[in-house]
């Protein structure tokens, strides 16, 4: 396996910009007020990315991807999101293996 330079250095770049950006903000909420009002906003975002992220899937796929992704979402109202993401997993392969 080889790789090219330019790969290379594309994921490199791409690794310093999500370790600054993760680090960025980090250093900056230090400097934010947070009321119960954003705090709440702040808390509906990592739901809202999963129910972007699996969308596409349950409206594109068959039965048990759809099936899969309404267990996950209502998952993700109750449970932190690796458990969800991981229902939606065992749950999408389960229903796969019954022939759905």
């Amino acid at each position: 396996m080889t790789l090219d330079l330019h790969t290379l250095l594309a994921i490199l770049a791409m690794a310093a910009a999500t370790v600054f950006t993760r680090l960025s903000g980090l250093a900056l909420i230090r400097y934010v007020g947070m009321d119960e009002r954003s705090k709440t906003a702040i808390e509906a975002i990592p739901p809202a990315v999963l129910m972007a992220v699996i969308a596409p899937t349950a409206f594109a796929t068959g039965w048990a991807e759809t099936i899969a992704c309404l267990l996950t979402a209502l998952a993700a109202r109750r449970l932190p999101m690796l458990a969800s993401v991981a229902l939606g997993v065992v749950s999408v392969a389960v229903l796969r293996a019954m022939g759905l």
